[in-house]
């Protein structure tokens, strides 16, 4: 096992509902619709999509939905008496004033909320999680964000690798998501993209499906 071939890579997707000066989020659409698309293209190689699931645009008062869906994956895996083979989360969010795709390579311990998320919190200089320490901590995906962000380009993608997610909702999530993954040997990322008007819906879809490929591709 292991060593011989290619291993099994199972994805689960995240995206975002709407919140504060989004009224559409393209991610909403893009996670809603990904399983069905996927069926349509064909899965590539050695590729399970697992679960795709919508949000909250909420920190602290979204938490447990949160660990529900990370958790979900354990349980699946342990139903399943172990299988061999990576697990990888992919969260979506957008950046509004953004041109291109952009691949996030960490998250930091601050939550200062620009404004409030949909359940009303806007925290300002809080940890996002106490007991890691000081705001500046940082975690890190711990997939290859340089390589993955050159194989979208040569796909023909407008895609940049960021080590600043900000300091919203989308920093939030991705830092439990890389807290947890950490703790239960599975991978994360987190990937902005623009709004619809900026690049357009087909377009993201494809996008989404090539990422998937290029992901599948690193264990292959």
């Amino acid at each position: 096992m292991g060593s011989e071939g290619p291993t099994a890579v199972t994805i689960h997707i995240t995206g975002f509902k709407k919140f504060h000066g989004v009224s559409e989020n393209p991610t909403e659409t893009i996670v809603s619709n990904l399983k069905e698309y996927m069926k349509k293209k064909g899965l590539p190689k050695g590729l399970i999509l697992g679960s795709c699931s919508v949000l909250d645009t909420a920190g602290q008062g979204a938490l447990l939905p949160l660990y529900q869906t990370l958790q979900s994956a354990i349980s699946t895996n342990d139903s399943e008496s172990k299988p061999s083979g990576e697990t990888i989360w992919v969260h979506f969010g957008v950046n509004s004033g953004a041109t291109k795709f952009a691949v996030e390579q960490q998250a930091v311990n601050e939550a200062t909320f620009r404004c409030p998320d949909e359940m009303g919190w806007k925290p300002q200089k809080v940890a996002i999680i106490p007991s890691d320490g000081e705001l500046s901590r940082v975690r890190k995906t711990a997939l290859p964000v340089e390589e993955i962000t050159t194989a979208l380009v040569k796909k023909g993608y407008e895609v940049m690798t960021s080590d600043d997610a900000g300091r919203f909702v989308c920093n939030y999530v991705y830092y439990h998501s890389l807290r947890f993954v950490e703790q239960n040997g599975m991978k994360s990322l987190f990937v902005h993209v623009p709004l619809f008007l900026t690049i357009n819906e087909e377009t993201q879809m494809q996008f989404a499906s090539s990422l998937l490929e290029v992901l599948a591709s690193l264990f292959q």
